[in-house]
């Protein structure tokens, strides 16, 4: 008998054993992989409406007496350092703006023996694990008080920071705004106008003349001032109306986009910046691209090279004012076994020692080298490495001895030789007119013979060159 499908009562007959329950014309014993569903064994009855489970309460102690259950000691609990000891207090001043006092080098170690806590002093986040969830600036920014990244120096004893572009007192936001918008209203754009505000007010003071200007206006600044302007006059502006942590995020990325690696970047940054300030660019990139920094440098770089990027991006380095002579010593007898004394080099001990102790013993163990061979570590650096681990090694030393030197150096290369690399020169006087130019300008001279001013002038232009002369307080 054929079989008819539309005729009831009819089954196929099975072609091969069947993988469910025994049918009437044979098949496998195998178990039914889909048994059938028993309605006794749910959970809830048919008949009862679905709730979704609802979050816990979040329970609320009061800051200064928290109640005998709570499982932790108070804040004040004299068996654990303060809360500052992991990480200075931002000193930003208020949107009121006080005036800025000359300032020490940003970078200094802290005066706690204890390692700064792991994770985020505002949000609790852990880097390169959490994205960043802090509050926002506009435009999707970090806050600068909030994060701990700043471009303002933090006193410290040791080399005097003083920075060209200081906090403008008074400061009324809507004033501003309302001048930037007359700038760009209408036929022309009044570049002096911009220029003249934007330039001499601080990173955080612009953020909020940005918010300022959408609340007036319902208009973007960055997209005004983009329409507004061009080339690297734009470039310039929208540098200095991003937030820091932001700013360095993209620069790192950008750095590690496309065909090749832009290691001088890498370099300038994760050599030159404080735990602190590598949590906060690690937090920033991740939010911006949902990608681990740490990652992206892995994929991007090779050998000694990556393994000092790495190390730098982990963000362990002590940071406490403790000097140990005997230490020094130890450290730089074993740098000079690992490098001028065998044959071959060995880098890790060069990437554990220059990675982990803090500014103050590393000076010490630089003297120390000095006073065993009679020459300077950086020589023995140049001898025993090359290419990007040499460039990378190079920076950590010379921004630990004279950091103003080391990026007057950045800022000669940047404009040395044919044509001009108009980035890093941005990137350069923006983060730094508001640490410690005056000192930079100073270096930029003794070591190259003319003035920073004069370098810019000879490479620069137009609008772009004015707002670069206002940035490092100079006249145009």
């Amino acid at each position: 008998m054929s079989y008819n499908p539309y005729q009831p009562g009819q089954r196929p007959e099975a072609p091969y054993p069947q993988q469910g329950y025994p049918t009437p014309t044979g098949g496998a014993p195998y178990p039914n992989p889909y048994p059938p569903l028993n309605p006794n064994s749910l959970a809830f009855s048919s008949g009862a409406p679905l709730q979704m489970p609802q979050p816990m309460p979040i329970p609320s102690y009061p800051a200064s007496a928290p109640p005998s259950s709570y499982p932790y000691p108070p804040a004040n609990n004299p068996s654990y350092p303060p809360a500052s000891a992991g990480y200075p207090p931002s000193i930003y001043p208020s949107s009121a703006g006080a005036a800025s006092p000359t300032n020490t080098s940003p970078y200094c170690p802290s005066s706690s023996p204890y390692p700064p806590s792991s994770r985020h002093p505002s949000t609790g986040a852990v880097p390169g694990r959490d994205s960043y969830e802090g509050p926002r600036q506009p435009y999707g920014g970090i806050s600068y008080t909030s994060s701990g990244l700043s471009n303002s120096p933090r006193q410290c004893a040791g080399t005097k920071r003083t920075p060209t572009v200081v906090p403008a007192n008074p400061f009324n936001p809507r004033a501003d705004a309302e001048i930037l918008r007359k700038a760009m209203k209408g036929f022309g754009t009044d570049e002096k106008a911009i220029i003249t505000v934007l330039a001499h007010r601080v990173n955080v003071q612009r953020l909020q003349i940005a918010v300022e200007f959408k609340t007036l206006y319902g208009k973007d600044l960055i997209k005004d001032l983009k329409s507004e302007t061009t080339g690297n006059f734009e470039n310039l502006l929208v540098a200095m109306m991003t937030p820091l942590p932001e700013y360095y995020a993209k620069e790192l990325h950008d750095a590690m986009q496309g065909i090749g690696t832009a290691e001088n970047v890498l370099i300038e940054i994760l050599c030159t910046k404080s735990n602190q300030e590598i949590m906060v660019i690690r937090q920033a990139y991740h939010s911006l691209y949902y990608r681990h920094l740490e990652e992206d440098l892995m994929g991007d770089t090779a050998g000694t090279f990556k393994r000092l990027m790495v190390s730098l991006c982990n963000a362990g380095r002590d940071e406490s004012s403790v000097v140990n002579p005997e230490s020094a010593r130890a450290d730089a007898q074993a740098l000079l076994r690992a490098g001028e004394l065998r044959l071959g080099t060995d880098e890790s001990v060069f990437n554990a020692i220059l990675c982990q102790r803090n500014w103050a013993q590393l000076q010490m163990i630089f003297q120390e080298y000095e006073k065993l061979t009679g020459h300077d570590i950086e020589k023995a650096i140049k001898n025993e490495f090359s290419g990007d681990a040499e460039d990378a090694l190079l920076a950590v030393v010379r921004s630990i001895k004279n950091q103003s030197a080391f990026f007057a150096k950045c800022l000669n290369k940047s404009m040395k030789g044919l044509g001009t690399n108009d980035r890093d020169l941005i990137r350069l006087v923006v983060t730094r007119s508001e640490i410690d130019m005056v000192e930079i300008k100073r270096e930029y001279q003794e070591r190259y013979g003319e003035s920073l001013a004069d370098a810019i002038k000879g490479d620069t232009s137009g609008h772009y060159k004015k707002c670069l002369f206002q940035l490092i307080g100079e006249p145009y």
